[in-house]
């Protein structure tokens, strides 16, 4: 009666959607913080205020427009992705490999939470 899973409870998904709220906010922040040192509009107001900030603050102050224009792209499709991550909770459907249908094991998620393949999927993508 050894029984596979085909998905997360309602507990473990809550467990993954506090993650990717608190990983959302975080990446939301640092995107604004990128966001105004392309744009100049750089008010010290909260940025003084979060140890991460202060260190992403001092690292873009060396970067040019063009490199925290690209840096604030990717953070954008992260958050896209998290966002994405939210609705398969919501749909239940989350933690699930799309290649194989297979739950994707918890450690990976915690680690990438808006992931859609296993770890083995992953590799062997990445090799063709």
């Amino acid at each position: 009666m050894n029984e596979k899973k085909n998905r997360y409870s309602d507990e473990e998904l809550q467990e993954f959607k506090e993650i990717i709220l608190e990983k959302l906010e975080k990446a939301r922040r640092d995107y604004e913080l990128l966001k105004a040192d392309v744009t100049n509009t750089d008010g010290n107001d909260t940025a003084d205020t979060s140890p991460t900030f202060k260190i992403l603050e001092e690292g873009a102050t060396t970067l040019s427009k063009e490199e925290s224009g690209r840096l604030a792209q990717r953070q954008m499709k992260f958050i896209q992705h998290l966002q994405a991550a939210l609705v398969r909770i919501e749909n239940k459907t989350y933690g699930i490999c799309r290649a194989t249908g297979e739950l994707i094991p918890k450690e990976r998620l915690r680690a990438v939470p808006h992931a859609t393949l296993g770890i083995d999927q992953k590799t062997s993508n990445n090799k063709h």
